[in-house]
């Protein structure tokens, strides 16, 4: 049996692997942001600082690019929702979730045309990602409700579609200013009790 230990297997290659990976999505999102469909996969793996190969082999077309930049977006937007509630009040992480819903919503309009432009279209996506933000919002107001603070008497996933109204009902105003006031309107209005007076003094931070 020898004695020699062996050598420590290396990780730079899968360090490097998640980082260029990190930096298409991020670069894709915003080329697709700026020219929807008409954005190219060269400029995409340009401005992420890799060779077009390294985005093939792991975006092997365009709509599996297009598909991973929506699931990114959506999966930071759930994760947020679980590490928001474990560290916020119950009125504040509602109301922080619920701000960072609608930066979601305008990245979401950002993209609309690449996603819209996607084989067979983005339903599938959309279906998906529901289904998440759904039990995120869940939680949010299951937390909140149980706390005494808030009174919800609409599925939680109205307060979102609320807030859905107001940026596709009118994309041409100034929408996202509309949806933040909206947030502090449907909190105030869920809160009770002493949590009234917690949700103003979240509202007013």
């Amino acid at each position: 049996m020898s004695d020699v230990a062996s050598p420590t297997p290396r990780r730079r290659p899968r360090a490097d692997a998640a980082r260029n990976r990190a930096r298409l999505i991020e670069a894709a999102r915003e080329v697709f942001a700026e020219k929807g469909s008409q954005a190219s996969l060269e400029e995409i793996a340009r401005v992420a600082g890799v060779g077009i190969g390294t985005l093939y082999r792991r975006f092997p077309t365009r709509d599996a690019l297009v598909a991973e930049v929506y699931r990114d977006a959506s999966r930071q937007l759930i994760e947020a929702a679980d590490r928001i509630g474990a560290t916020q009040p119950p009125v504040e992480a509602l109301r922080t979730w619920l701000l960072l819903f609608v930066d979601h919503m305008a990245n979401k309009m950002r993209m609309a045309e690449a996603l819209n432009a996607m084989v067979g279209g983005p339903a599938a996506l959309y279906a998906a990602s529901t289904e998440e933000t759904k039990r995120a919002i869940g939680d949010l107001v299951g937390r909140a409700t149980a706390a005494g603070a808030i009174d919800c008497g609409l599925e939680p996933l109205d307060l979102i579609r609320a807030l859905g109204g107001i940026a596709y009902l009118s994309p041409e105003t100034d929408w996202r200013r509309s949806a933040e006031a909206l947030v502090d309107v449907l909190i105030a209005g869920l809160a009770r009790g002493g949590g009234r007076d917690a949700a103003n003094e979240t509202i007013r931070r």
